[in-house]
């Protein structure tokens, strides 16, 4: 049936016509080409059409024409797609058709100055200065510190809250809140029959010390077990939903089978118990400025334990001198399905949007097990090589090094062990800080 035989509604077409300028702005067209293209909305040549047409402004400006020529059923499809990839508010305003509301900046708490005053001269008190003699001193009065009011004493997820001064930098986040955030861990083991995806012995292990190290680094940990994609989608949701707003940041960590996916920012996307993916670049999206108010200018922390594709790297033979002394794995298994995806998945081409905000992306690191496209190690006994090393570099390290440092680190230790005695994996980083990042390391 031709898809363009209903037209579509006059009064959508009016609505994306009057919201073209806030789409243009906001919209991400990457994120919404899947969709479309499943529900028969756009055909893959259209799509190409679509993302040969220019930069990503360019893009969305055809994608919305294009929107208004396939169909009563693509109005409705569109909402969806975008309720799917976390860009709930861009929906919410093409339902209602209202102006889009402005996303309130985080201020910081401004320090006072201390401006001299003059203390008026008293006859009583004082003998009036004859000429010549010196000007009485001013006097500087010193202001009251004002207070810094908190948003609320408990939160939603009943964590007491304590009112704190900011202590931001240019060099480094703020990092002192108690707890400093949420971190949830989603840990897939179980995959269904169907999936055709091997259960991943071992991942129980990577969780509960991830559970163990992010309690101890004074984190509010929320841990899933064996979700389904669509419940994938629901956990970030609520997650972005909640009131980051005394938080100094917030950390995302899934377990996983993985593959790769077409991307213009993170490649790979992670696998759901029932066997479809969810990309890691809708995974971050959720979080993001736009997306999550109250996390605006905080840092977002995503560490993935999934393959980013099916190759198996052999490595490069070196001098000794290179070569640390490791262990040998020999009971490895792999977070990977084949995948047919195309180099192309490596590109991080994207289009800067000149705005008076912070980018969309800012504020963002994403943690990769493994080097995109090629498989992640697992130990059945002890867990996987990324977060058993990740676990071990946080524990000694944190209390000194930034972030950016101990994934190097991380890096380093992963890059010299061997599976099977053949097999390597390199880890990496995709990173959108501004600052360098400290954990706060409390004393008990």
């Amino acid at each position: 049936m031709d898809i363009r035989r209903n037209k579509m509604d006059p009064r959508y077409k009016e609505i994306l016509r009057q919201k073209r300028r806030d789409l243009v702005l906001s919209l991400d067209p990457s994120d919404v080409y899947d969709g479309l293209l499943s529900r028969g909305i756009f055909t893959d040549d259209m799509i190409d059409e679509i993302k040969t047409s220019g930069p990503r402004r360019a893009q969305v400006r055809q994608l919305v024409r294009d929107l208004e020529t396939r169909g009563s059923r693509a109005f409705t499809a569109f909402l969806e797609c975008l309720r799917e990839t976390g860009q709930d508010t861009l929906a919410e305003l093409l339902e209602r058709g209202d102006s889009a509301p402005v996303p309130l900046p985080v201020l910081l708490p401004v320090q006072p100055s201390l401006i001299p005053l003059p203390v008026p001269w008293n006859p009583v008190d004082f003998k009036k200065p004859e000429r010549g003699d010196a000007p009485e001193k001013l006097i500087p009065l010193k202001p009251k510190t004002l207070p810094i009011v908190s948003p609320g004493s408990v939160d939603e997820i009943g964590i007491p809250r304590s009112p704190r001064l900011r202590s931001d930098s240019i060099q480094s986040y703020k990092m002192d809140a108690r707890p400093c955030g949420v971190c949830l861990i989603i840990n897939n083991v179980e995959f269904d029959a169907g999936s055709e995806l091997k259960n991943r012995t071992g991942s129980d292990i990577d969780s509960e010390k991830l559970e163990r190290r992010f309690r101890s680094l004074s984190f509010h940990v929320i841990a899933k077990r064996n979700l389904k994609c669509k419940h994938i989608r629901h956990e970030l949701s609520t997650l972005a939903k909640m009131d980051h707003s005394v938080y100094d940041c917030c950390v995302v960590v899934i377990l996983s089978h993985g593959t790769e996916a077409s991307h213009n920012r993170f490649p790979g996307a992670v696998h759901g118990v029932d066997g479809p993916s969810v990309p890691v670049q809708i995974i971050t999206n959720y979080l993001n400025g736009q997306n999550c108010p109250t996390l605006q200018g905080k840092p977002k922390l995503f560490f993935i334990q999934a393959c980013g594709g099916g190759d198996t790297d052999t490595g490069f033979e070196v001098s000794p001198d290179e070569v640390q002394q490791t262990s040998l794995r020999l009971d490895e298994q792999t977070d990977a399905i084949p995948t047919s995806s195309s180099s192309d998945s490596l590109s991080l081409s994207d289009e800067p949007d000149a705005r008076a905000t912070l980018p969309t992306p800012s504020d963002i690191l994403v943690s990769y097990s493994t080097f995109p496209g090629y498989v992640s190690w697992r130990d059945t006994n002890t867990g996987s090589w990324y977060v058993e090393t990740l676990d071990r570099i946080l524990e000694n390290n944190a209390a000194t090094d930034d972030l950016a440092t101990m994934l190097i680190m991380v890096n380093n230790e992963v890059s010299q062990i061997s599976a099977k005695g053949l097999y390597k994996q390199m880890p990496g980083s995709f990173n959108f800080l501004r600052k360098l990042f400290y954990f706060q390391v409390f004393k008990a």
